[in-house]
């Protein structure tokens, strides 16, 4: 029975390829997204938007550890001065701020992949509706992007869509 299954799937898969191959007018494409996304005009303004969301974040945990800092120096300077239950609860709140550091940075890293999430999407939206606009206008079956690492290999009988892309977002560079 598995057989005769896998048979008849081999079969219709054949008669479905066979009859696209016999076509013999195939187009394939391959752009380079990543390059697209650099030269986007918007990609300027959500990297500065980035980069000041960061910069708030890093100064933040500075002041953390500022404020850390300052508490162990002021905590060795009178360690031999304190009594011991008094020595035992100010080690408990070192111990626990420093806790709240570590926690606030990794909390920190995932809000700004989240915000670089939140910037980014638009812009590949915007790419990749471009590029099916294209690649649909042109008639091609295929388009690879060549940035992420999944094609080995494209002939030069591959056409390289990137600067019609750009013409159809506007992009003059």
């Amino acid at each position: 029975m598995k057989r005769l299954l896998t048979s008849a799937l081999v079969a219709t898969l054949l008669i479905i390829t066979g009859g696209v191959f016999a076509q013999g007018n195939l187009k394939f494409a391959h752009i380079n997204g990543q390059e697209l996304v650099m030269v986007m005009p918007e990609r300027d303004s959500a990297e500065l938007k980035l980069q000041a969301y960061g910069k708030d974040l890093s100064e933040q945990i500075e002041e953390l550890h500022v404020e850390y800092n300052n508490k162990v120096q002021t905590y060795m300077q009178r360690r031999e001065t304190l009594t011991a239950a008094i020595r035992d609860a100010r080690e408990k709140e070192l111990s626990e701020l420093q806790q709240r550091i570590q926690e606030f940075e990794s909390t920190a890293q995932q809000d700004y992949q989240r915000m670089q999430g939140e910037l980014m999407r638009p812009l590949m939206d915007k790419a990749d509706k471009a590029i099916k606009t294209v690649a649909e206008r042109e008639g091609f079956v295929y388009v690879f992007d060549v940035s992420v690492g999944g094609v080995v290999y494209f002939s030069k009988a591959s056409t390289d869509i990137l600067p019609l892309v750009k013409k159809e977002l506007g992009i003059v560079k």
